[in-house]
């Protein structure tokens, strides 16, 4: 049911073609004037924040820009930037023509009008981390709810129009980033939300990928935890979708794809109980040999197969190509001591054999009460957890974890994910597994994120997950592969500062060879959306399965004219790789 309704103005009939700045039907200056009235005096003209490099990239002004790149916060007040700078082959961030910096529904809804009027290309930013370029596009008008970030919490909440009793929950607007949310709903309000990793992930954008925290084997996909979004669709109306109402579109934001269905502007998540304690455990082991790498790899699996492989762990072990396995692992549920009695066997067999196997990080294995899991004031004060966002006046939450600070302003050289089968953790297909991870470790390193795969999570975790638009092959699997890389803030186009590009399309053959040794072992694993190959050719199928027609149809029915583009996204397949050039379906 609308919130509001909206003066409806027809457009074009089903445009061939969107308009350009420079087309005689692009907007005037006066008719851009009205929009930001409209707005309220939202309405940003968007400055490249690189034109500083562009006369001059050795000068003062632009090495500026350049250490401001490292700082994922500088990039996401900034109209003009995305997190990522672009994905060498693929696309390069480029800044809107203009920007609505919306602060209420109201606002969106007037861009989403105002861009179907005129047949402008529109692009949603929130926390702007799309890895696909989706949060940028170049002669667009820009949709930008980063001042969209209040968090409300509920002790009992029903969602509109259904009956049941109240439950814990939180509403998020959809520029909030989860850091915010961590410290609002856990440090603050001593409650748990389902949410990512990385803490200057937008919340609108991680729940409609469908989203993997570091718990997610114990709380289910973010997505799951939705209880009602308020959206709106490309007609310019300001919905309610949750299982009571317009419940098809409800169903495809959890996991269908963010900016293809409408612009969600609230989310209201359920919320849980706090465990007693979050905890980490980081390690580093060498293999003096290939036969020992080989023995470590099938070790570590069959040790998370009998000990890990439950709710109370989560995120990674990485596989590396040259004979090192990397740690870093979280726990929920447990206590500190009974952390270390997991892992002691494991310890003791490296221990046993010290000719063969180094520590060259010792373990380090602690817990914290779950409260403080995120707080900034306590993260600070350990070294190396945390890099703060160093601007002056800059909020005291704004921290990163330090091991993802190094994605700020990166491009991508290639990224390629697949999710692997639980029954690959059987006896008989186990040295299998273990033997493809070697492989594929010769040509790039495998990052294992158990995190991101829901078997071995509880029965109602699963059942959840397949109540959302993901791809049905997440509740098999036991952790998703992700095979990455690129290089730190670069940028096309600026001397001294770009990217090698002969050594990026090195890597990126070198990321797919070592995909390949999996994809050939496991056929049609399926990919996660938010972390996937720019280029993946039967993207429908990976990305969402057997759910893609029912998407289509909710794409169609809500969007029938095609105005929320992205690459790869639902009903994408009717448009060129731009998204200004329709094409037949």
């Amino acid at each position: 049911m609308p919130l509001q309704a909206h003066a409806q103005i027809s457009a074009p009939s089903r445009p061939s073609t969107r308009v350009r700045p420079g087309d005689a039907a692009w907007p005037t200056e006066a008719i851009w004037e009205q929009l930001n009235r409209d707005v309220s005096g939202a309405l940003v003209r968007v400055q490249s924040s690189l034109a500083a490099c562009l006369d001059n990239p050795q000068n003062a002004a632009c090495e500026g820009v350049f250490r401001l790149l490292k700082n994922p916060y500088a990039i996401g007040d900034d109209v003009a930037l995305t997190e990522n700078l672009g994905w060498v082959g693929a696309w390069t961030s480029q800044p809107s023509a203009y920007a609505v910096a919306a602060r209420t529904a109201q606002d969106v809804a007037a861009a989403v009008n105002f861009a179907r009027i005129h047949n402008l290309r529109v692009v949603v930013k929130g926390g702007g981390h799309s890895y696909q370029g989706a949060s940028n596009s170049a002669d667009s008008l820009l949709v930008w709810t980063r001042k969209m970030n209040a968090i409300t919490l509920h002790d009992g909440f029903i969602a509109e129009g259904c009956n049941g009793a109240p439950q814990p929950a939180v509403t998020i607007e959809a520029g909030a980033l989860w850091g915010q949310a961590y410290n609002a709903v856990a440090v603050t309000g001593g409650r748990y939300v389902q949410g990512g990793g990385c803490l200057t992930v937008g919340v609108a954008g991680l729940i409609q990928g469908g989203g993997f925290g570091s718990f997610s084997k114990k709380y289910g996909l973010a997505a799951a935890s939705l209880l009602q979004a308020e959206i709106v669709t490309a007609d310019g109306v300001i919905r309610i979708a949750n299982a009571c109402t317009n419940s098809d579109l409800f169903w495809a934001i959890k996991g269908g794809g963010g900016g293809t269905f409408g612009v969600v502007t609230k989310l209201t998540l359920k919320t849980h109980d706090l465990p007693n304690f979050f905890g980490a455990v980081n390690a580093t082991i060498k293999a003096g040999s290939d036969d020992a790498y080989r023995r470590l790899i099938t070790r570590v699996m069959t040790f998370y197969r009998d000990s890990l492989f439950n709710a109370h762990w989560g995120e990674q072990i990485v596989l590396r190509s040259n004979n090192i396995l990397t740690i870093r692992m979280v726990f929920q549920g447990l206590d500190q001591a009974q952390a270390i009695a997991v892992w002691q066997p494991f310890f003791d067999w490296i221990g046993a054999s010290p000719q063969e196997f180094t520590l060259v990080e010792k373990p380090v294995i602690v817990a914290v009460p779950a409260q403080h899991f995120w707080n900034p004031a306590v993260l600070k004060t350990v070294p190396g957890i945390v890099v703060a966002d160093g601007r002056p006046g800059a909020p005291e939450g704004n921290i990163v974890w330090a091991g993802d600070a190094p994605q700020s302003g990166q491009v991508l050289h290639g990224l390629q994910s697949a999710w692997l089968p639980e029954s690959f953790l059987r006896d008989d297909q186990r040295e299998r597994l273990c033997d493809a991870f070697f492989v594929a470790t010769r040509h790039w390193a495998v990052e294992l994120h158990f995190n991101k795969g829901l078997a071995g999570a509880p029965a109602e975790v699963i059942t959840a997950a397949r109540e959302t638009a993901m791809n049905p092959a997440v509740c098999g699997a036991f952790a998703l592969a992700i095979i990455a890389g690129g290089q730190g803030p670069s940028v096309l186009g600026i001397a001294g500062h770009e990217p090698d590009i002969t050594d990026a399309h090195r890597r990126a053959d070198a990321i797919g060879q070592a995909m390949k040794e999996l994809t050939t072992l496991v056929a049609n694993a399926g990919s996660y959306v938010s972390e996937s190959n720019f280029f993946e050719n039967d993207w429908q199928q990976s990305f969402w399965g057997a759910n893609y027609p029912r998407l289509l149809a909710t794409k169609d029915r809500y969007d029938p004219e095609g105005l929320l583009f992205v690459h790869h996204g639902v009903g994408s397949e009717g448009w060129s790789d731009d998204g200004f050039t329709r094409l037949s379906r």
